[in-house]
Formats: structure tokens, C-alpha cells, sequence
């Protein structure tokens, strides 16, 4: 395995689940991802591919900004993160919960 190859499987960290990317799953084919704050649009795509072997249309990326959390008196912010939406060709599929 290259270098190349070993940046894209460290830029997807997690698939971000929630009752909105089960929506966006069902209906436009596209999941969500927790991915490295440096990573571009071609990169995602490329690790996406990749990792899970499917053909990518299209990525959109939004940056979360942590929330701001009271612990008494003391404020803390939680850490900042990339979201990634990937669309995927008519057909694909990404199975997350797969038994091997």
C-alpha cells in the first residue's frame, strides 16, 4: 500500500448516523461521514470508493463547529469537525452493519 492509499483510509473516521442521514439514505441514496478537517471533495471521493467499493456522484462537505458546554462555572467548547455527504450512483449501496 502507498502513501496515497494510506491517506485515504485514515480521511473517513466514522459514518455519522442520525434520523437525518437515515432520511437522506432512503431517499437520495447519500450517507454521511465523519471525516479528517483537512480532507477536499476528491479526496473523500476517492476514500469513499475506495473503502466501500461503490461509484461516488457527488460530495458536499459542511464544517460543524463544536458546541459550547457548561461544566459550573468553567465553559468549555467541544471540538470543531468535517461532515461529509456522499451521493452515490444509481444502484450503489453501502452496507454498514455487513457480517464477515
Amino acid at each position: 500500500m502507498n502513501t496515497n492509499e494510506e491517506r485515504l483510509m485514515k480521511i473517513v473516521l466514522a459514518p455519522h448516523v442520525t434520523e437525518k442521514s437515515s432520511m437522506a439514505a432512503e431517499m437520495r441514496n447519500q450517507y454521511v461521514f465523519k471525516v479528517v478537517k483537512d480532507a477536499s471533495k476528491p479526496e473523500i471521493k476517492q476514500a469513499v470508493e475506495l473503502m466501500f467499493d461503490v461509484k461516488v456522484d457527488g460530495v458536499t462537505v459542511s464544517n460543524v463547529k463544536g458546541k459550547m458546554k457548561r461544566a459550573g462555572n468553567k465553559m468549555s467548547r467541544r471540538a470543531s469537525w468535517k461532515k461529509a455527504f456522499v451521493t452515490l450512483s444509481e444502484g450503489q449501496d453501502i452496507d454498514f452493519i455487513a457480517s464477515e
